[in-house]
């Protein structure tokens, strides 16, 4: 299932349950803009390369667009849309004003060099800079982006329009990051994790974990999980999958990924497959890495009580309404993986006040955003006794309705 069809497939059944007419589902549907551009470098060697870079505005009418730059060989428009979509209803769950928007270039950054990465970075710059900005839309890191990638676009940025560090977010602590952001979404997993382990009773000290995706975002999570007495029995990443029913040293697993760059060999448990990572025995179980990756032919062998989707989009629709069937609990992408977002939000407050917030300032506001955008999920998905994801779509959905028709969309 195409990206967007997914993404749209659970739009369209929380706006069915909210009766809104179909001109307006379209309306609140379709991206504001969606801009395609070459992007064409010299290579190292010499030889010339051609890359395609996309941006796509989704919406802006509760804030200037927001999201991430992802680079991907398998990015196509397709995705962008789709992941800007998600940006809009994310960013309205946690209620922070911005609107959502996504794109990237369709290069395979772990075979550039670091000067290749850089020249790519800026052409894709000269060709958006007019569509970008800090009242306009502000990127972050993404997929195969980081700090560094973000150091360079607000360089280029500042080239045409004079120094502005709220261009973007996710920049060095150096160049006017914000403390906290590289974790952020990795603890805003933790976050949704406490508040759906202790609506069923639980906690995170003693449960088990499976973590498909050791990134930025699996890597966090776990390393804070562990954290809490949480026990890591499964991870996998793009080089293998291991498991240890008793737990994870996290500590020890973070050293081997830094000396090897993948989570297999690792001394301290034994090596299984890939796929297993999602069917293992476990009590939570977090998608980190693609979208897509529980479907209707595995979502039967799920044995997790919970999953909390800190990818975009990792649980299909069909998968998703077996999963529901079964009784096994959904946080959805569009609250549980916000935490990075959320403390963007705080990034571009800092940068446009000119004024650097201490960490435990910043991971307390955003545990207090995670918990509150919660009891609201929470409270409706019990009082209309519906899934935690189309409780989620309906509040960003009437959020974003109602900003669009004050704004005079309608």
């Amino acid at each position: 299932m195409p990206a967007t069809e997914a993404t749209t497939w659970y739009f369209r059944k929380a706006a069915r349950r909210m009766d809104l007419a179909e001109r307006v589902q379209r309306l609140l549907v379709t991206p504001a803009r969606t801009v395609k551009v070459e992007v064409a470098i010299e290579l190292d060697n010499g030889e010339l390369a051609n890359f395609t870079g996309f941006r796509c505005q989704h919406s802006n009418d509760r804030g200037p667009f927001k999201g991430g730059l992802r680079y991907h060989p398998a990015l196509d428009e397709d995705h962008a849309e789709a992941l800007a979509a998600l940006m809009t209803w994310k960013t309205a769950v946690v209620d922070i004003p911005f609107g959502g928007a996504k794109g990237g270039i369709n290069c395979d950054p772990r075979t550039m060099s670091a000067k290749e990465l850089q020249r790519t970075t800026r052409r894709f710059v000269q060709q958006i800079h007019e569509v970008i900005g800090p009242q306009v839309d502000i990127p972050a890191p993404d997929m195969g982006t980081n700090a560094t990638v973000m150091a360079w676009i607000m360089s280029e940025y500042s080239k045409f329009h004079g120094f502005s560090p709220a261009v973007v977010t996710g920049k060095p602590l150096d160049l006017h990051g914000s403390a906290g952001r590289e974790e952020a979404t990795g603890r805003g997993v933790m976050y949704a994790t406490e508040q759906i382990l202790g609506r069923l009773d639980r906690q995170i000290a003693g449960s088990r974990f499976s973590i498909q995706g050791f990134g930025n975002v699996g890597s966090h999570a776990a390393r804070l999980l562990a954290g809490q007495g949480g026990k890591i029995v499964c991870v996998s990443d793009i080089g293998g999958a291991i498991y240890n029913p008793e737990g994870i040293e996290i500590d020890r697993l973070l050293e081997h990924v830094r000396e090897t760059g993948t989570v297999a060999g690792f001394d301290g448990a034994a090596p299984i497959e890939p796929e297993q990572v999602l069917t293992c025995e476990c009590d939570v179980l977090i998608p980190a890495a693609l979208d897509g990756v529980i479907t209707r032919e595995n979502a039967e062998e799920v044995r997790a009580a919970v999953v909390i989707e800190a990818a975009n989009g990792p649980v299909l629709p069909e998968a998703d309404e077996i999963l529901e069937r079964r009784g096994i609990v959904v946080v959805p992408d569009i609250y549980a993986n916000a935490g990075g977002v959320t403390v963007s939000y705080f990034e571009w407050v800092q940068n446009l006040q000119s004024f650097r917030w201490e960490v435990d300032d910043i991971n307390d506001k955003l545990r207090r955003r995670m918990q509150t955008a919660f009891d609201t999920i929470y409270r409706l998905a019990t009082r209309k006794k519906i899934s935690l994801r189309e409780a989620a779509f309906i509040v960003a959905i009437g959020r974003v309705g109602r900003a669009t028709l004050y704004m005079g969309g309608f």
